[in-house]
């Protein structure tokens, strides 16, 4: 079940989701069934040119992949060119209680520009803390400035129907756990993967 303006709000006093922003003024941005999350001023870009692949079984091949971008300037963009894809991250942190999950979802505001900002990580477990990596896609034929402290994603929160017996936090797995930065794909570090490197 999808929560609604009033739930989030119940939610956020109760301590079940906690939001974290630099101006510390979240409030505003609850809607009717979800919350706004802005854009934050870090971005990594894929070296393209300097690796031939990327390569799950070879975790060498994602060594010095991408190129940390940070927008310091006050009111300058980040500008998408056709057919980019990078990497951004959202300007608050979120925490999730053991009971709740939820969705990041685009502005279609932002998609009408052709901006896409997740391409199938749009998913945020039971019990995840940290900042929300945006996998930003520009599929219009003309580039997109992108500003940061814009709003940029939604998220809508859902109920389980149980808390979850081992959340995110708690996952031998878990990689992502606490981030602040974009980050990039850990999927060399994935069981499977892991263990093929140790045989090798």
């Amino acid at each position: 079940m999808i929560l609604s303006d009033r739930d989030i709000k119940a939610r956020i006093a109760q301590g079940d989701i906690v939001v974290k922003s630099p101006d510390g003024d979240h409030m505003p941005n609850v809607g009717a069934s979800s919350m706004d999350f802005r854009l934050g001023r870090y971005f990594k870009v894929y070296n393209h040119a300097k690796h031939a692949v990327l390569d799950p079984r070879n975790p060498d091949s994602f060594k010095d992949v991408t190129n940390m971008v940070e927008i310091d300037e006050a009111n300058a963009p980040f500008i998408v060119q056709p057919g980019e894809f990078v990497l951004g991250v959202t300007l608050e942190s979120v925490k999730l209680s053991d009971d709740l999950v939820a969705r990041v979802e685009g502005r279609s505001s932002l998609g009408r520009l052709g901006i896409i900002v997740h391409s199938t990580a749009g998913f945020i477990d039971a019990g995840f803390e940290g900042t929300i990596t945006l996998e930003i896609t520009n599929i219009n034929r003309m580039p997109v400035a992108l500003y940061p402290g814009m709003r940029v994603c939604q998220l809508a929160f859902e109920t389980m129907s149980s808390p979850a017996e081992v959340p995110y936090n708690m996952k031998k797995s878990q990689k992502y756990q606490g981030q602040q930065y974009p980050e990039e794909s850990r999927i060399a570090l994935d069981p499977q993967f892991a263990d093929e490197a140790k045989k090798a």
